[in-house]
């Protein structure tokens, strides 16, 4: 069995500083909505077009000198990278903050949870 290669690297661009993403969770809607008729089957017949939305939960560790304002962040750019030089990077443009959360645990460092939203989704 071969080895796999997988992603690497997330990268947050908030108005050309780089930030210190620990996770991101992708979720994309295709807009996509169910059309109901009367019919005589009794079921859907079928869908229509939408609008695509991408909804996004950053982690964020937060640095000790420097902090951003989470909650005015707009315009963002997050870019997931592949460590080889082979793969595709796939980046969520124009990214805006929803909500703003904190997390604080003993063990490890203090960590910022993002609720955002980005516009468009490219792949490199």
């Amino acid at each position: 069995m071969a080895l796999q290669e997988y992603l690497g690297a997330i990268v947050m661009e908030v108005d050309g500083q780089e930030v210190e993403i620990e996770s991101v969770d992708v979720t994309e809607k295709t807009g996509r909505k169910l059309v109901k008729t009367m019919n005589k089957t009794g079921r859907a017949k079928g869908f229509a077009k939408g609008i695509a939305e991408y909804d996004l939960k950053v982690t964020a560790v937060i640095p000790l000198t420097g902090d951003l304002d989470w909650a005015a962040i707009e315009g963002a750019k997050i870019t997931i990278y592949p460590l080889s030089a082979g793969g595709k990077r796939e980046s969520y443009l124009d990214c805006f903050t929803l909500e703003v959360g904190k997390k604080y645990t003993v063990d490890g460092e203090a960590k910022q949870d993002l609720s955002m939203a980005a516009l468009r989704k490219v792949n490199e």
